[in-house]
This record gives C-alpha cells, sequence and structure tokens, in this order.
C-alpha cells in the first residue's frame, strides 16, 4: 500500500504543510524584523523550531517520508534559521556597528552572511550523509539549536529593557562562535531515538509538567540557557574525551617503560 502511494504523482500533504507553516514563520520573522517588531520575529522563530521539529516526527509517525520531503524541510530549515537570525541580529544589534565606520559595517554584515552560509554547509552535510551517519548524533551543531541561542539571547535582552548596544560585541562573537560550532565534525545529541510511541512511566508526564512550569517562570532566560548548555555540552564532550585520550596515552607510554 505504501510503495503504490509513492508512485503516485504528488506530495504527502500532512508533513510538508508542516513544513510550509514553519517556512511561513521563518518569512514572518524577516518582516518582522525590518519593521522592527522584534519581539514577534522572535516569536515566529521559536514557533518555527516547534514545527520543525513536528514535521518530521509526524512523517515518521504516518510512514509519509519521502526525498521531497526531506529537501523541502531542509530549504525551509535554511530560511528560518540561517536566513531569519542573520537578519534579525543584524538589523537589532549588528546594525549599529555603523557608527564606527564602513569598515566595521562591513564587518557586520559579513558575519552576518557567515552565519547564513555555515547554516547552509551544515545541512548541505546532512543531506549527503542522511543515509550513511548515525541518527542518534549530529555532527556540528543543529541549525535550530544555533538559531535558538541566538534569539532567546536577543529575547533575554529586550525583555529586561537592556540597551542592546552595549551587547553589540558579544552579539558579533556569538555569530562566530556558533557558525564554527555548525561546522566542525563535533557531535551532538539529536533525541531521533525517541519513540514517541512507546509507553513511558507515568513520572515522564509529571517531569515534563515539572519542566514546563520551570519555563513558565522567566521563558526568555530559561530557554537561553537550555540551548546554551546544549550548544556547549558538544565542545564540553569533546574536550572531555580527548583529555580521557591523552590520559590514557600518557599511561600507556609510562606502562611501556
Amino acid at each position: 500500500m505504501n510503495k503504490n502511494n509513492h508512485r503516485i504523482p504528488g506530495v504527502f500533504l500532512l508533513p510538508n504543510i508542516i513544513t510550509t507553516a514553519a517556512l511561513f514563520s521563518g518569512f514572518y520573522s524577516i518582516v518582522s524584523s525590518i519593521n522592527g517588531n522584534y519581539t514577534y520575529a522572535v516569536i515566529a522563530i521559536l514557533i518555527a523550531m516547534i514545527l520543525d521539529g513536528l514535521d518530521g516526527r509526524i512523517a515518521r509517525l504516518t510512514n509519509t517520508q519521502t526525498e521531497f520531503g526531506a529537501y523541502y524541510d531542509s530549504l525551509s530549515d535554511l530560511l528560518c534559521f540561517g536566513v531569519a537570525p542573520a537578519v534579525f541580529i543584524y538589523i537589532w544589534s549588528l546594525s549599529s556597528f555603523n557608527d564606527y565606520g564602513w569598515h566595521w559595517s562591513k564587518i557586520a554584515w559579513i558575519v552576518s552572511f557567515i552565519y547564513t552560509a555555515s547554516v547552509a554547509l551544515r545541512l548541505a552535510r546532512f543531506n549527503s550523509k542522511l543515509h550513511v551517519q548515525d541518527k542518534k548524533y549530529f555532527l556540528g551543531l543543529a541549525s535550530p539549536a544555533s538559531a535558538a541561542v541566538i534569539i532567546c539571547y536577543a529575547w533575554v535582552i529586550i525583555d529586561t529593557g537592556l540597551n542592546v548596544e552595549s551587547f553589540k560585541w558579544l552579539s558579533l562573537i556569538l555569530l562566530i562562535f556558533l557558525s564554527t560550532l555548525m561546522v566542525t565534525n563535533i557531535t551532538y545529541y539529536s533525541f531521533k531515538d525517541i519513540d514517541l510511541r512507546q509507553k513511558v512511566p507515568h513520572i515522564s508526564l509529571f517531569v515534563i509538567a515539572i519542566v514546563l512550569s520551570f519555563i513558565s517562570f522567566d521563558p526568555p532566560l530559561v530557554l537561553l540557557s537550555f540551548f546554551s548548555i546544549y550548544a556547549l555540552s558538544g565542545p564540553s564532550l569533546f574536550l572531555l574525551r580527548l583529555f580521557r585520550k591523552r590520559s590514557m596515552n600518557t599511561r600507556e607510554r609510562r606502562s611501556e617503560q
């Protein structure tokens, strides 16, 4: 039945309509950034993140996965988590480098472009290794997580009413750091091995309720903390493994002596 469905021209509506909704959210974020509605821009990217997490899982649950859907999802990701965050942070923060002259103005938008290019490279690498890579782990920081760090960082500053111009250097460094994490070979846990169709203990729902309640206290700060920890988990575990490997090599050399 499923094989015959794949031979019929067309696309599966359910997962692709969710991807289209995510694409719309990303575009709406860009429009909001241009119009100076930064809170709306942040929320739109967060909505795009939720929808991006749903389309693939729904496709797997309903057995409606196709190559078209995978490529369409990647193009949507490029807009939502590559172009939209770069446009947002440039207009919201990095454009203040214009006060330092055209040299710094150029550096600001070039760094924004590098971030977008890093997302494109990250997605291209993901698609090229789609059938060979261990789905339990991501190679490099995933673009939705990278975008989440940017927008939650901005959301905290907007929510607290701090002067954004005081954070322009931090914004520049953050973009460079996240761009680097996306194109490295550092591995991150993907959470894709979690099977939503399996039964879980009742305590799991209680834990989820506690987490949601905790987020509600201060959504911008809590989400920023969560995504920052996730972004730093890759380099931290990489350095830990490197340290352990060197320690083992040192012990082996001493034992040989």
